[in-house]
């Protein structure tokens, strides 16, 4: 390499710290504290005090097993720990400087990317940007048209299209086959789920093994790699901690955007673990089905509703395989819906990095939290018989900024959990044709 191609890189480097220590200035002096839990009343309390000082839960955690994750604002910081300590909850400090953090991150990427001269045209295996992803799916239908369809489901709040593909064998016109619903990134930050999305369709169509061509026999495909394309691109480009959508309603607010997808589901709507503060990371929407989002996938599910068997909406972080419901209740096929699950996460622990934890499997309100309009609740609730949340691992230090390192490694073992729920789903969906 030349000196002037080296000097040009030292110089994109440098411009581009300057460009990212001025982005992530809102996040001076945040921090992110444990909390250790002794019981479901510990998380209950935190619930609502995240609601009451506006916290930012990265992880709940779990009694008995995992702490929580809190990441809290600098005037907030004094009252938040008070409340800590009147109520006796061990704590410490996991990270004490969040900007410098972010800023770590954006830096190391950048870095990692300037390296990988292929990163566009793989966009499974970086943390690709949505226009990427959108030609990397457009050209996977141009090139294999037999298999692959390319569907706009609709436009975003902002007006991007919320593109999905299909995979089929016999053009989704086989209905002996069971169809797989998998979608990732309805929360903005989560960007370690779309490449898991965009792997799996890698897998199906570009590098379709001997091993699993009964996956693309068997079954159809429905994969929505980002679900949320406006919040995406916002958390690439301004707010690298964005979870909601974009929408923005003057005579709601006059200055805070969006409503967290994953509570604005028509079940359950706001009752449990939201705000009402729309400046709020969990505020709901002003009503059940608010988003554009949400509506293209609700749309989305009653579309392929007779023949999806599960739906598998992908987040970070933690490790764990849920399934609803979120009031405490279960569905009628439960030791199914855990068979299934508890299949996946060993599939995904045998091949899981020493430093990540083991998968947690379970009732979402009891192995993680409860919380309402939840896309899998809704899903299993107008009839589909396997929905799920999964959450992928952060190997117990990164919470959402997990290095892109790590992308091939998450990918490899979550394929090998949702190729063994894929072939269970078959099986069962036979069970229930005959």
């Amino acid at each position: 390499m030349g000196p002037a191609r080296m000097d040009g890189r030292v110089f994109l480097i440098l411009f581009f710290i300057n460009f990212v220590s001025a982005k992530h200035e809102q996040y001076i002096g945040y921090t992110v504290h444990g909390v250790g839990l002794r019981n479901q009343d510990d998380i209950a309390f935190l619930t609502q005090l995240q609601v009451e000082l506006d916290l930012d839960v990265w992880s709940v955690g779990m009694v008995g097993g995992r702490d929580a994750s809190i990441m809290v604002k600098p005037a907030l910081k004094d009252q938040f720990l008070n409340a800590l300590d009147k109520r006796g909850l061990r704590h410490y400090v996991e990270r004490d400087n969040v900007y410098r953090a972010l800023e770590e991150f954006d830096e190391n990427f950048e870095q990692w990317k300037m390296i990988r001269n292929n990163a566009a045209a793989a966009p499974y295996n970086s943390y690709a940007r949505y226009a990427d992803i959108e030609a990397y799916l457009d050209r996977l239908g141009q090139e294999y048209p037999n298999i692959v369809t390319v569907v706009n489901a609709g436009n975003s709040f902002e007006g991007r299209p919320i593109k999905y593909v299909k995979i089929s064998t016999t053009n989704f016109e086989d209905r002996n086959k069971p169809i797989y619903f998998m979608d990732a990134a309805m929360h903005s930050r989560e960007w370690s789920t779309p490449p898991v999305a965009l792997y799996t369709i890698h897998r199906l169509v570009e590098d379709l093994r001997v091993e699993d061509r009964d996956l693309l026999e068997n079954i159809d495909w429905v994969i929505l790699p980002v679900y949320n394309p406006d919040g995406y691109e916002y958390s690439h480009t301004d707010n690298r901690m964005w979870r909601r959508s974009r929408s923005y309603n003057a005579s709601i607010s006059a200055e805070c955007y969006g409503a967290d997808l994953n509570r604005n589901f028509d079940i359950f709507f706001g009752q449990i673990s939201v705000s009402s503060n729309p400046c709020s990371d969990i505020y709901p929407g002003p009503y059940a089905n608010s988003e554009i989002e949400t509506q293209h996938v609700r749309d989305m599910f009653y579309q392929y509703l007779d023949r999806t068997q599960i739906y598998m909406n992908i987040h970070t972080y933690g490790s764990y395989v849920l399934y609803g419901f979120d009031n405490e209740t279960l569905p009628s096929n439960a030791a199914q819906l855990h068979h299934v699950a508890a299949a996946m996460g060993a599939h995904i622990d045998a091949k899981k990095l020493p430093e990540a934890r083991y998968y947690s499997v379970g009732n979402s309100a009891f192995v993680l939290y409860a919380a309402s309009g939840t896309a899998q609740d809704y899903a299993q609730n107008i009839g589909i018989p396997f929905s799920y949340t999964l959450e992928l691992p952060d190997y117990n230090k990164y919470g959402f900024l997990v290095p892109a390192e790590y992308i091939p490694q998450i990918n490899g073992e979550t394929y090998a959990g949702i190729a063994e729920s894929a072939r269970m789903s078959y099986q069962f969906y036979r069970h229930r044709l005959n």
